[in-house]
């Protein structure tokens, strides 16, 4: 197992903006360049936090997952990457000084075309989890659809459904209905959104059933390069899916993961009140995770990660 990776700061690149995950390089000195250096740290967020310790190869298992997802998707949209094998070469083409972080980039780092990203998080669900169950507890529907009465927490919907979401800078994503993104976007662009999403989920649910596992949910971003829309971010990793095993999962029960759930279920026995700092994870919830991600990346690929 390798060490934990929290942070870089590339020498030859201007500082990154970090999120809670990855660490992005413009690759400008004025930062209004084409292309950006994506780095994916071992941090893990959860309830809008960053926890400690981070998960080791976490990074490189998200952005390995990724790219596979990103290859097989292309015949239905075309993505932002432009490169994923970065060697001392490559990197060194990019900044000279570079060419001595290629061992500590290696597996978790992306060469992508610059998007100007929407504002909204395109979330396709399957099945009844996460805030959309907390939704349609309270009211019936989840983001303005209305559902049948009687579904239980993991019900299968009775077809996926598309739930939007805000972006938020800081705080909490929000969970808005159809009308509302497409006020924001343009009705023309929201429905290509919709479209996209769910054809995206079904192809991914459809390989994810091959593989024994239920895709639940999951989210999609998107951004536009001179007016070309482009499947952006991450896709269908353990940190933005809700993985669970086929062959144990029942309605009404709390199905068997391997995504971030763990964690959440962890922080949740722990009677955290979300808002003050997370408690520290333990060792065998830092292993349980990191095992769990590894478990979702060979099913899904049949192959290993390059750790």
């Amino acid at each position: 197992m390798n060490e934990i990776l929290w942070h870089t700061d590339l020498p030859g690149l201007a500082p990154p903006r970090r999120g809670k995950v990855r660490d992005v390089y413009d690759l400008s000195e004025t930062g209004a360049g084409e292309r950006l250096l994506i780095v994916a740290s071992d941090r893990l967020s959860a309830y809008d936090h960053v926890l400690r310790p981070g998960i080791p190869d976490k990074g490189k298992i998200l952005t390995q997952l990724s790219n596979f997802w990103f290859r097989r998707l292309e015949e239905v949209m075309p993505n932002h990457l432009l490169a994923t094998s970065l060697d001392a070469v490559a990197l060194g083409e990019l900044a000279p000084e570079l060419a001595g972080s290629a061992e500590q980039l290696r597996g978790r780092t992306i060469l992508t075309r610059k998007a100007e990203v929407v504002p909204f998080e395109c979330v396709a669900r399957g099945y009844l989890a996460g805030s959309g169950y907390r939704e349609y507890v309270a009211g019936g529907s989840v983001c303005g659809i209305p559902l049948p009465d009687g579904l239980e927490r993991a019900s299968r919907l009775p077809e996926p459904i598309f739930t939007p979401a805000t972006k938020a800078e800081e705080g909490h994503d929000e969970n808005v209905d159809f009308d509302t993104m497409a006020a924001a976007v343009g009705e023309e662009l929201a429905v290509r959104l919709r479209d996209l999403t769910l054809e995206l989920y079904r192809r991914a649910a459809d390989h994810a059933a091959q593989c024994g596992l239920l895709l639940a949910d999951t989210k999609f971003e998107f951004g536009l390069v001179d007016d070309e829309l482009l499947l952006v971010d991450e896709v269908l990793t353990s940190d933005s899916s809700r993985y669970w095993l086929a062959d144990q999962w029942r309605p009404g029960a709390e199905p068997v993961s391997v995504d971030k759930q763990y964690v959440r279920n962890w922080l949740d026995s722990t009677g955290w009140d979300h808002e003050s700092p997370p408690p520290v994870l333990t060792d065998e919830v830092v292993a349980g995770t990191r095992d769990r991600y590894l478990d979702a990346y060979r099913r899904l690929t049949g192959s290993e990660p390059e750790l």
